[in-house]
């Protein structure tokens, strides 16, 4: 509902009927005819990049305006003239009675329900104007809240007595009172102006000035320049600071719904161009010339266009980003995790090749600022490069910066909304919100339960105690030395890192997650993972003790899949203080054998300890039952043996001999032969099998 309060600023008891003639007295008795208009409050779509427009016939004037206003409006009275108001609302307008009929409570009441507020005053009475600055403004200022100020119009009445205008008198006011949006002089009697004095009230909360426009400097708020600012960086699609005609279309399209003409795009141009020196360039919009537009559709009282381009863009009446736009609603079920979808990817890869000026696969410090320039803050620190893959300077890759993303989607999906609406994702990629850019995976349950699973990451806990090593498994990931990680300093230094592998040929996200090595305080956030790594020192004799502890207190009866870390391999191995040897207990708990690593090494380290961390987070299921009982197929002795090279090698050669020899056709039919095959190959099975045993003994 749109409340306006028309006060009569003492016109004169002799013009009660000029009085109800302008508050539209045909409803007696204080009969509400409201009219519904259904739908949320939006803004019309009536404003398009051009320099045209009727001359409007008042003034307007700035106000801080910091209302929420619902799209509903209802009025007592009919209006006449409303046609001109293209949006069709309906109003509620209370006029004040005379003081002995109503209480100051009522009159203060009506004050605060109030969306904006007409002041009305005798043209051709000079006391009724100075009742307006000593009493009335006085008054409402009183009692409105000070941070959100409701807009005036002063309304100058009975102007079909006088032959001159009031204005003279009036702009001193305006200006001493920024709450004045807007002065009209009109008369109830022919009916001059009544429609536009509605258009204006209800322009004046839709459409406040105040935030955009200050009069007194003649040019736009520090906080408006910064939202058209980002605004036209987002729209620089290829970033070369000047929005050419295929981006202008595009602007024009997303803000209002209808192309722009080549005829209208061109007078656009030229009017910057008569007005800027370096408005246009290269027959491109500049950032200079696509202010000074706003600021002339402001000064010509076209603020309309502006901001509805504000709006489209995700600004309220404070030309703060609205918490709507960065946070759309997006369930994630319990034991499910978010993920970025191909639209979104492929949203992130366009605003990288956009800022890659260099073309060299990597951002530099100075383009990575310049990519989040769109943002109140710098969203990423120093430790997201030992998050994520660099290169050589130390710079983002391309890989690493997609990588950032998806580990932020991971850990904190409302954090990568907010980022992705920064960015203009859902105006760019013309989604209705970010949230259309996710995916949300089924319950690992379910994934169990079927045995697969579409997920593309996976997050591996790292335990260890304190230098086991755990530090350098995560940086060898990104691929580094120990030498790479030597330069890596302490406030910089990451307990994330992320990057790709591949698992028979289709590319996943492993998530590495170095957990703090307190044993007591270990939290549901620790525990929650799709695979377990566990790292002890080989040279420090109670570091495996850790790794057992954790084992038997959390996973011990976890369908969570666990490997052990045999970390700093290039040391002498020295036997554990612990019951067993680290082989013996993986095997008791029907564990992969520890996998030996180092990052000790001229070389990047192996990878491929990381795919079988993969491997074994995609199917967790995979706990098949072989020959050597280890529970672990994709490690178990009798599965290497099966593939070694010397049976390979043997298997080809016996093929070769059976090749070489010349069998009849009448050999193959005949039954003893077949029986002498069969009896041949038992026998080669049940040696095969011995030997297997034999070398399952002595190992």
């Amino acid at each position: 509902m749109l409340n306006l309060l028309v006060r009569l600023a003492d016109i004169g008891t002799e013009d009660a009927q000029r009085r109800e003639d302008l508050t539209g007295g045909g409803a007696q008795g204080g009969e509400d005819v409201s009219h519904h208009v259904p739908g949320q409050r939006g803004v019309p779509r009536c404003g398009s990049l051009s320099s045209g427009g009727d001359h409007d016939p008042c003034r307007c004037h700035s106000r801080k305006s910091s209302h929420t206003h619902s799209g509903l409006f209802r009025y007592r009275t009919a209006t006449p003239g409303m046609s001109l108001v293209p949006f069709g609302p309906s109003f509620y307008i209370w006029v004040p009675s005379a003081e002995a009929e109503q209480t100051d409570e009522q009159l203060f009441q009506e004050i605060s329900k109030a969306n904006v507020i007409c002041i009305v005053y005798a043209v051709n009475s000079k006391t009724s104007i100075e009742k307006v600055t000593s009493h009335w403004i006085p008054l409402i200022t009183e009692n409105t809240d000070k941070d959100s100020r409701v807009p005036l119009i002063l309304v100058g009445n009975k102007s079909d007595l006088v032959e001159h205008s009031s204005m003279e008198t009036i702009l001193p006011i305006m200006n001493q009172h920024s709450e004045i949006e807007t002065c009209v002089e009109c008369s109830a009697r022919n009916l001059k102006n009544i429609s536009e004095l509605f258009y204006y009230a209800q322009k004046a909360v839709l459409h406040p000035t105040g935030p955009l426009y200050c009069p007194e400097k003649k040019d736009m708020k520090p906080l408006c320049v910064k939202a058209l600012t980002r605004i036209f960086k987002v729209s620089d699609l290829d970033n070369d600071g000047i929005l050419n005609d295929n981006e202008l279309n595009f602007f024009q399209r997303i803000c209002f719904n209808t192309p722009l003409e080549p005829h209208a795009l061109e007078d656009v141009k030229n009017v910057v161009r008569k007005n800027t020196m370096d408005g246009v360039l290269n027959n491109g919009l500049t950032l200079k010339g696509f202010l000074f537009l706003h600021t002339l559709f402001i000064q010509r009282g076209r603020h309309e266009t502006t901001w509805t381009v504000l709006r489209r863009f995700g600004y309220d009446d404070d030309l703060e980003l609205n918490q709507d736009y960065l946070f759309p609603g997006l369930k994630v079920p319990p034991d499910c995790s978010t993920e970025l979808n191909h639209n979104a990817y492929l949203f992130l890869q366009s605003v990288f090749d956009k800022h890659d000026k260099d073309r060299d696969c990597a951002l530099s410090p100075e383009e990575l600022q310049d990519l989040f320039d769109v943002f109140p803050y710098m969203p990423w620190g120093a430790d997201v490069n030992n998050t994520v893959c660099t290169n050589d300077q130390g710079w983002i890759t391309y890989q690493g910066y997609l990588s950032q993303w998806t580990l932020t989607t991971y850990l904190d999906v409302q954090r990568c909304l907010e980022y992705l609406g920064y960015l203009g994702y859902s105006i760019i990629a013309e989604q209705e919100s970010q949230a259309a850019g996710f995916t949300v995976t089924r319950d690992r349950k379910i994934d169990l339960q079927k045995k697969q699973t579409q997920r593309n990451v996976f997050r591996c806990n790292v335990f260890g105690d304190v230098a086991s090593g755990k530090s350098g498994f995560l940086q060898a990931f990104l691929g580094r030395n120990l030498t790479r990680q030597k330069t890596i300093k302490e406030e910089h230094r990451s307990y994330y890192a992320i990057s790709t592998t591949y698992v028979y040929a289709q590319e996943k996200y492993l998530l590495l997650h170095e957990v703090f090595p307190d044993f007591d305080y270990l939290t549901d956030a620790d525990l929650a993972c799709d695979v377990v790594c566990l790292v002890y020192d080989v040279s420090n004799p109670y570091s495996f003790e850790y790794c057992t502890k954790v084992f038997k207190e959390y996973f011990t009866d976890s369908r969570t899949p666990c490997m052990m870390i045999a970390a700093k391999s290039d040391l002498p191995e020295v036997k554990q203080a612990y019951g067993c040897s680290p082989l013996e207990f993986c095997r008791r708990n029907k564990m992969p054998p520890p996998q030996t690593f180092t990052c000790n090494i001229a070389a990047e380290p192996s990878r491929d300890i990381y795919t079988k961390l993969t491997t074994m987070a995609m199917y967790p299921h995979a706990r098949l039952r072989c020959m050597c009982t280890c529970n672990r197929c994709t490690f178990c002795l009798c599965q290497n043996f099966l593939n070694s090279e010397l049976l390979q090698t043997v298997r080809a050669k016996l093929y070769a001999v059976v090749l070489r020899r010349h069998v009849s056709q009448e050999d193959l039919k005949s039954s003893t032969f077949w029986l002498k095959a069969s009896v041949g190959a038992s026998v080669f099975a049940v040696l095969g099998f011995a030997v297997y045993r034999v070398l399952l003994k002595s190992r």
